[in-house]
């Protein structure tokens, strides 16, 4: 019952927010992601800029958001700085610009930052939910994310009262939010599925300055079917997991698994899928998306521990039809759990990630082209591939039909280091890294994983390079980027 709260248009909402405000949204890709107070607070920006006023704000959110958020806000030039993770065109463009100001953070580490108040106070925190309650409990949509930190944080909260959301997506959130250093209790969370929280964020209702009514899904982009590429990269990756299980590295009953979004995630989940000597498992990651979902009803995917639901449209109405399958299949989590390294570590997580490029020694770059432009950031995968079982990145050999090469003898910009990756695989093939000195791992992933077209390079090399434990010239380790930057082609 939300009869004690104002309830608001979204320009009214809009209007509550003022110039340099820390504002801080929900949304963990476009899941759960606000969508009518953001669009109305671009028109506001619009407005102001045309009548000479200034109006920016800094931004918060759990991590990626939809159009709606980011791309409009950016287009109306209204936002300063950023923070910890984006995906939108408009808002990359504008970073890379110099016109925002972008913190690219580990997603594990948001919520404790904000509660320490490196950032600053939150004004204002914007929250989509399925329901509120008269005594300040707030259920949340499709994602968890950063909100209940958010939630706890802010001085004043606008509700986003999603219609379009079904009321039993709230049921499936784990809540909880641990105690600040130094009272900080180890968590006690054996299984992928297990509860140890609340399903809603209880807060003190003064704060609730107004409920937003929306009918609007999230905005989730279609997933294309996995491509060859793709599906090559998977077999790699597949074949391998069933090597290890047969040789006894994995235990028999398997271990949870997380994967990013994308088409290579959708199709390794297709090959689990499809391979009898792989059993039934559970995810511990952070996005449910397309591909594990459809493995659900069948059973394969015996259940899942997320921060959001990256599904689409077809997907969120069977869970709203049969509301009682997935309720006890599906856990929503706040990012500083879904991501927190005990729990990943203890619970013996397999991870597999995207590289933007790696070098032959099995460092990763996720998030710079060339050392400068950023992408999106560095999300969740470093909480992962810093302390899971098995830590895997896959990648193509080649992109922009072979001008660039993906790997390359020292990465451009390093976010995970070689004693974080495990595993490096192209469509190329497998390099296990696992117990190789550098000279070995260099081998290892030029042969297997480099397009043939760039190996004869890579080798060459490391035969012109000085020997030392790792063997670099450091006059020449950057003459790839440096031709593609002057050409367009790396190999010129």
């Amino acid at each position: 019952m939300t009869s004690n709260y104002p309830i608001l248009s979204a320009e009214e909402a809009a209007e509550l927010i003022e110039n340099n405000q820390l504002v801080a949204t929900s949304g963990f890709t476009p899941a759960g992601a606000v969508k009518a107070v953001p669009v109305a607070l671009a028109k506001r920006a619009k407005k102001l800029h045309e009548a000479g006023e200034k109006f920016q704000i800094r931004l918060l959110t759990g991590a990626s958001t939809g159009t709606s958020l980011d791309d409009q806000m950016a287009d109306a030039d209204a936002v300063s700085w950023r923070a910890p993770y984006q995906s939108s065109r408009s808002m990359r463009q504008k970073i890379n610009a110099g016109k925002i100001d972008f913190v690219d953070m580990h997603l594990s580490h948001l919520p404790q930052s904000v509660l320490f108040g490196h950032f600053g106070v939150i004004d204002v925190a914007v929250i989509e939910a399925t329901e509120v309650t008269a005594d300040g409990k707030v259920f949340l949509s499709t994602s968890v994310g950063a909100s209940p930190t958010f939630l706890k944080q802010a001085g004043k909260v606008i509700i986003e009262l999603n219609r379009a959301q079904s009321r039993s997506i709230g049921d499936m959130a784990d809540i909880v939010l641990p105690a600040p250093p130094p009272k900080r209790c180890a968590l006690t969370l054996d299984h992928p599925l297990q509860r140890i929280g609340k399903s809603y964020v209880q807060i003190d209702p003064k704060k609730i300055v107004g409920i937003v009514e929306t009918n609007q899904a999230d905005e989730v982009g279609q997933f294309a079917p996995p491509d060859e590429l793709s599906q090559n990269i998977a077999g790699f990756v597949v074949e391998f997991l069933r090597n290890e299980l047969k040789a006894g590295r994995i235990p028999a009953e398997f271990l949870p698994l997380q994967s990013g979004v994308g088409n290579v995630a959708n199709a390794v989940f297709e090959g689990i899928g499809a391979s009898p000597d792989i059993p039934d498992f559970y995810m511990y990651s952070e996005v449910l998306q397309p591909g594990p979902f459809s493995l659900m009803r069948s059973g394969r995917l015996l259940g899942a521990s997320s921060c959001g639901l990256t599904l689409l449209p077809e997907h969120m109405q069977q869970i709203a039809d049969d509301a009682d399958f997935y309720k006890d299949r599906i856990v929503l989590r706040p990012q500083e759990i879904s991501n927190n390294p005990a729990i990943i570590r203890q619970l013996g997580v397999i991870s597999l990630n995207t590289a933007l490029e790696a070098d032959i020694y099995g460092h990763v770059n996720s998030t710079h082209v060339v050392g400068q432009s950023v992408m999106n950031g560095i999300g969740g995968s470093g909480d992962f591939a810093r302390n899971s079982y098995l830590s895997i990145f896959v990648c193509p050999s080649i992109a922009k039909g072979g001008k660039i090469s993906t790997l390359v003898p020292m990465c451009s910009h390093v976010d995970h280091n070689e004693h974080s990756v495990n595993v490096l695989v192209t469509e190329q093939g497998l390099a296990d890294l696992r117990g190789l000195a550098p000279g070995a791992r260099a081998k290892r992933i030029i042969e297997n994983c480099a397009h043939p077209m760039y190996r004869d390079y890579l080798h060459q090399y490391i035969a012109n390079s000085k020997p030392g434990h790792i063997n670099h010239d450091l006059k020449h380790c950057f003459d790839l980027h440096q031709r593609l930057i002057e050409t367009g082609d790396m190999l010129g």
